[in-house]
């Protein structure tokens, strides 16, 4: 029995990616966001816009510390 997960481990880009599946999120670091807050970009279903929104980024470290051991 296979169980599915949302990956918890997710890389830093530096552009927003051209394709991204509904719901599926980057994390972008731009330089759109403040200092210490990184973009987060999340897919949406065909006409509709994707969610774009700044968050911080001891947050983002935090899930990515606790996934690299």
């Amino acid at each position: 029995m296979a169980l599915a997960t949302p990956s918890a481990a997710q890389s830093i880009r530096t552009a927003e990616p051209l394709i991204l599946a509904p719901y599926e999120s980057a994390l972008v670091q731009d330089g759109s966001c403040a200092a210490g807050k990184i973009l987060k970009v999340t897919g949406a279903i065909r006409g509709l816009r994707r969610k774009k929104l700044c968050i911080p980024l001891n947050e983002v470290q935090a899930s990515l510390g606790s996934v690299v051991q």
